[in-house]
């Protein structure tokens, strides 16, 4: 989940806290964008947080932390960090990631950021960027950088090409999911696609049956952005997930990956 430093979530940590308390949900973590040097790649102000904000940020996460101690709720410090086609633009990046004490660390694709639309644009027509995406996914699962992949299949919306049919990139997608599994990764199920545009879970129920075959570990968030989004959907996932297939979802502390049956 977010907070108000990246310029397009709100509500106080606090608050978050006690919408997972309300719900029975004892541990969030707070994963919010990280920030970049290359504003005209990445964007910055309303995206992401300025890296002078970051001693904020580590005081909001203790905020929230007091919150949940009073309230039963574990609350963790972890980042959405970024994956990019040319990787000479995330060194300084890495380099924040290696220096600072997350617990969990999301690696995201954002093809809607000025940078990576333009490279996928040059790749051809939509069903090629499609898999340019996949096997730019792949790679970034390969860097070994990231605890798990956010929203593996966000090239569906926010128009960089129309929604598709998975199985006309299934040879890309399953090349990530190996990916998942040669380098011990997990994938994130996000689930606040349901609200979005095409109102489709991240990934697809048709990826999932495809990664449960291979044997693709799974994190699970609800990717909130306001309070409310707090545990979005998990009544409705949860369920889907178990009749997929999956038995378990993993958690991160201290970059260490833990497992819970799903319930």
């Amino acid at each position: 989940m977010h907070t108000f430093l990246c310029g397009h979530a709100k509500g106080e940590p606090e608050e978050y806290v006690r919408q997972a308390a309300e719900l029975g949900i004892d541990l969030i973590t707070i994963t919010d964008h990280i920030p970049m040097i290359r504003e005209d790649l990445f964007r910055g102000r309303g995206v992401r947080m300025a890296m002078d904000e970051v001693p904020r940020y580590r005081e909001l996460v203790d905020r929230a932390k007091k919150e949940g101690e009073r309230l039963g709720v574990e609350v963790r410090y972890g980042i959405e960090a970024e994956y990019f086609p040319d990787e000479n633009e995330l060194h300084d990046m890495w380099d924040f990631i290696e220096a600072e004490p997350f617990d969990f660390v999301i690696g995201s694709l954002h093809h809607q950021l000025p940078g990576f639309r333009d490279w996928l644009m040059d790749q051809g027509g939509p069903i090629d960027i499609a898999n340019a995406y996949f096997r730019l996914a792949a790679k970034a699962i390969a860097t070994g950088k990231y605890d798990t992949l956010a929203h593996p299949d966000l090239i569906q919306i926010y128009g960089t090409i129309p929604p598709f049919d998975p199985h006309l990139t299934e040879a890309s997608i399953r090349q990530m999911l190996e990916a998942a599994v040669a380098y011990d990764m997990c994938l994130e199920v996000n689930t606040s696609g349901l609200t979005k545009e095409i109102y489709k879970l991240h990934p697809d129920p048709i990826i999932l049956r495809w990664a449960v075959d291979l044997g693709v570990k799974l994190t699970i968030g609800s990717d909130a952005h306001y309070p409310g989004q707090v545990g979005l959907k998990m009544d409705e996932v949860i369920p889907l997930l178990k009749e997929i297939g999956f038995e378990r979802v993993h958690l991160f502390r201290e970059r260490n990956r833990e497992s819970i049956e799903l319930e």
